[in-house]
């Protein structure tokens, strides 16, 4: 199978230590791949620092094509996923974080696996997560509680490094969650409506800049609520 278009977008907050070389190793990259279509977009999702203002002038001097998309406020990590899902246009949808924690080369990878024609969703997996330990292990748990109430059949749940059908998506929208709930959402009625998910190794990089909001108290009691809001919902 021929993966002819691309879609790759990446939600940003607060990245603006990151944010250039994101961009220019996105394009770097999708030009060494044998794809007939790709677009590049990135979505700013209400940040406070320059991170707008870095890509607003990367699109106006160096990438015409490069799609921005502001949020103000603040949508969360669900809202700016759904905002790169809405504008992407190609058959697969690429997405991953802005902050290079992961190795955007590893795209050759995701759609290596996908070309077998044999999945619609192709997930990281990763082969060491580079953060704190008290975070691997409230993800853990997280998982197996996702897992027990799901039966979802995916080691690494979160990993943000994802590429993914556009009918999947359109298949499984409205998609609710507008925080880091939202990509278990996704792979939940992904899998519930018998669409095929596949996991690829993944490598994984220190966040030096700091500027991860995984761990906030508001962010994971929002993903507790929204876990239970939509197992209610299944039941």
């Amino acid at each position: 199978m021929t993966i002819s278009g691309l879609s790759l977008f990446f939600p940003f907050y607060n990245e603006e230590k990151k944010v250039e070389e994101a961009i220019r190793l996105a394009y770097q990259v999708l030009l060494t791949l044998d794809l007939e279509e790709y677009e590049v977009f990135a979505v700013d999702d209400g940040s406070k620092d320059e991170t707008g203002a870095i890509l607003d002038q990367l699109k106006s001097k160096d990438y015409p094509d490069l799609a921005v998309i502001h949020h103000f406020p603040n949508r969360g990590y669900g809202g700016a996923l759904k905002s790169g899902f809405l504008n992407s246009h190609f058959e697969w949808v690429c997405f991953t974080d802005g902050d290079l924690q992961f190795d955007l080369n590893e795209i050759a990878n995701f759609l290596e696996r996908a070309q077998k024609g044999d999945c619609d969703l192709v997930v990281g997996r990763y082969l060491f997560r580079s953060v704190p330990l008290f975070r691997r292990v409230n993800t853990l748990f997280w998982g197996i509680l996702v897992k027990l109430l799901f039966s979802i059949k995916v080691k690494d749940i979160d990993c943000g490094f994802k590429l993914i059908k556009k009918e999947v998506i359109e298949k499984v929208s409205p998609l609710e969650s507008n925080g880091a709930f939202l990509s278990t959402e996704l792979l939940v009625k992904a899998q519930k409506a018998g669409f095929r998910i596949v996991e690829v190794p993944v490598h994984h990089y220190p966040d030096l800049a700091g500027g991860s909001t995984g761990a906030n108290p508001k962010v994971v009691i929002k993903a507790f609520v929204d876990l239970f809001r939509l197992w209610r919902k299944l039941r």
